[in-house]
């Protein structure tokens, strides 16, 4: 009497892992692209909101200004608290917040600081953002945004 072999020939079982092995390798690059189109898509919606934001701020104070504080601190309280019509951090006044907070630069280890200054970001992750007070442009601050060939999409 025969017996029948119900199991499965070692070739069969190594072309299954060879197939599952180069279905691997062509769906896992994937993963890693959508992590980063992810972290492209928010900075775009941050840069979006904060770039809004602020042009509400220079419309509504006198003299068509953007937020002027000295510090970072006294920057970011402009744009996260109320301030009178001169732009002045004050708990009573009649403007803002325009932010609950201040966004995460999601390139830049998370970071939700700005650096101030007029000149161009130095692109080093030291802070999130950068506020050019030349021209008011805000712009991400970290090594992606800047580096030559590799900058972020055009926002």
């Amino acid at each position: 009497m025969k017996r029948k072999n119900n199991g499965f020939t070692l070739v069969e079982i190594l072309i299954v892992v060879i197939i599952l092995g180069i279905l691997a390798a062509i769906v896992i690059p994937q993963f890693t692209q959508a992590s980063d189109d992810a972290r492209e898509s928010a900075l775009s919606s941050d840069l979006q909101t904060m770039r809004s934001q602020l042009e509400l701020y220079r419309v509504q104070h006198t003299g068509g200004q953007y937020p002027n504080g000295a510090t970072t601190a006294a920057w970011t309280a402009q744009l996260t608290g109320k301030t009178d019509p001169d732009g002045v951090a004050d708990a009573a006044g009649i403007y803002g917040p325009y932010l609950p907070k201040m966004p995460s630069n999601p390139f830049a280890a998370g970071l939700s600081t700005v650096s101030i200054s007029a000149l161009a970001p130095a692109g080093d992750d030291s802070t999130g953002w950068h506020f050019n007070t030349s021209n008011g442009k805000f712009s991400p601050n970290d090594s992606k945004s800047t580096s030559s060939g590799t900058a972020h999409k055009d926002f």
